[in-house]
């Protein structure tokens, strides 16, 4: 993982400079504006692409390129997978842009600014949960391949454990002090309202969505990826349908944030069904 880690680093380092370089310019390089930030992020992104696809080229990875004919059972394989992961990615990001269309409806455009900025909160609980999740599927699909179910479990129970852990942090650090994180981006009453009532609402349940983002990790190393699905789905409903039914029957954008709710749901739903063995029923 060094050389991988090392490569992502360089080019999120690069990314720091390249931004403002290439949105407001420098000398005889003109700015591009906001399409700059894209820009600086396709070239951060190629350079991390380039140094693996060199590092596989010539043999410094274990994975290699290898000349070989398509075979569908493999595709069957990955997107058996891949298909299920990416309707859950999806979900998240549904959540967020209907949910966002509740806010506009009841607040206006100063609203949907503080909801936006707090939500962009629950996205960078992303990457942190990757960074456990990624070992995990290795780890519980080598022991359920094993045949050390009991040990595939614990494993996904601890990490779901250090998951919950780092999130509810953040999220409780969000609640109590929500201009540290609404400041970075303004000043504006209404925004900053906005977005302080997501963060007290919806911060502390941070920790359920980070628990239960972990838990799909491990389901995918299972091989087990239904449960994940429809808790994935749960909580898309009860955010956007019962936000839309809480603004209607209150007209009031806190309830809106019922995604609270949704979260709790999804991640401990997950939790107590894993946690009791529903990975192995059947089995």
């Amino acid at each position: 993982m060094v050389l991988p880690s090392v490569a992502v680093i360089a080019g999120v380092v690069l990314l720091v400079p390249l931004s403002p370089l290439l949105i407001y310019g420098w000398g005889p390089l003109p700015g591009f504006g906001i399409a700059g930030a894209g820009y600086a992020v396709v070239l951060g992104s190629a350079l991390t692409l380039a140094v693996l696809a060199w590092a596989m080229w010539t043999g410094r990875s274990l994975a290699r390129f290898r000349p070989a004919p398509l075979q569908w059972r493999m595709f069957a394989d990955i997107l058996r997978v891949g298909a299920v992961a990416s309707v859950n990615t999806l979900q998240t990001t549904l959540t967020v842009a209907m949910t966002t269309a509740l806010v506009a409806r009841a607040g206006g455009p100063e609203a949907v600014a503080g909801y936006g900025t707090g939500s962009r909160l629950e996205y960078l609980l992303v990457p942190l949960v990757f960074g456990l999740g990624s070992p995990l599927v290795a780890l519980v699909g080598t022991n359920v391949g094993a045949g050390q179910h009991d040990r595939a479990l614990r494993i996904a129970m601890l990490g779901g454990a250090v998951a919950f852990g780092l999130t509810q942090a953040v999220g409780l650090a969000a609640a109590a002090w929500p201009p540290a994180w609404l400041g970075l981006f303004g000043d504006d009453p209404a925004m900053l309202a906005t977005g302080a009532a997501y963060l007290r609402a919806v911060g502390p349940t941070y920790g359920f969505f980070g628990l239960g983002l972990a838990l799909y990790f491990a389901s995918q190393g299972a091989g087990r990826r239904l449960w994940p699905l429809v808790s994935s789905v749960v909580r898309t409903l009860i955010a956007v349908v019962g936000g839309w039914l809480a603004l209607a029957m209150t007209g009031s954008l806190t309830w809106v944030f019922v995604v609270a709710v949704g979260m709790v749901v999804y991640g401990g739903s997950l939790a107590v069904l894993i946690g009791s063995g529903a990975w192995f029923r059947g089995r």
